[in-house]
């Protein structure tokens, strides 16, 4: 049975997740942010199989060289921001160098695609491409818990006025792709609380 544990990282509070398998030791992170300080000591006995990243803001990807060299995991990104990891203007750390300067990584050893679907802890991670906040985003649905990265947060959206940003895209990820998704599916976004696409549903105002 897969454990899901939250653990908030860096200035902005980006939810970095640590997905485990109790019995087998086997663990993937999703998208390890900034100041990862706190990820690395809760990994150390463990076998990370994976990096996921929903996208490759600087905030979702801080932590991605220090797990990735402590751990030897490879890492999965969208093709579509391949190239976000080693420049730091697309990435956004340019923008606000007062939360901690460029960031920059090694390029992903995989790319992801939509409809993709990844075998790790036992578990099916299935892969959906949702632009928007970013032209590379993706979400991950594994059974019924979807990581909806920057896309779709409790009672609010991903911001579109960054790099590459659309607010046509977001609505139609949203509205086409995630609310389709069952009701009781929980989310786990990149900021903030979870949710259910039940509740986004009946209660997001800001999905048209």
């Amino acid at each position: 049975m897969m454990k899901i544990e939250t653990v908030p990282l860096g200035p902005l509070g980006t939810n970095a997740y640590l997905l485990t398998n109790p019995e087998t030791g086997k663990a993937v992170v999703i998208d390890p942010g900034m100041n990862p300080g706190p990820l690395l000591r809760r990994v150390q006995q463990l076998d990370v199989e994976a990096i996921l990243l929903t996208h490759a803001h600087f905030d979702h990807i801080g932590g991605v060289e220090e797990l990735r060299k402590l751990k030897g995991c490879p890492v999965y990104l969208h093709d579509l921001e391949a190239d976000w990891l080693t420049n730091p203007k697309k990435n956004g750390s340019l923008m606000w160098p007062e939360v901690g300067g460029p960031v920059t990584t090694d390029p992903a050893e995989y790319a992801l695609d939509e409809g993709m679907e990844l075998k790790f802890l036992g578990e099916t991670f299935r892969v959906f491409h949702t632009p928007g906040h970013s032209p590379g985003s993706v979400s991950f649905l594994c059974g019924d818990v979807l990581f909806s990265g920057d896309v779709l947060f409790k009672l609010s959206v991903g911001r579109t006025d960054l790099t590459g940003g659309s607010h046509n895209d977001l609505m139609d990820s949203i509205t086409n792709k995630l609310f389709k998704l069952n009701d009781g599916v929980q989310v786990y976004p990149g900021h903030g609380p979870r949710t259910s696409i039940g509740f986004e549903k009946a209660n997001n105002p800001y999905v048209e």
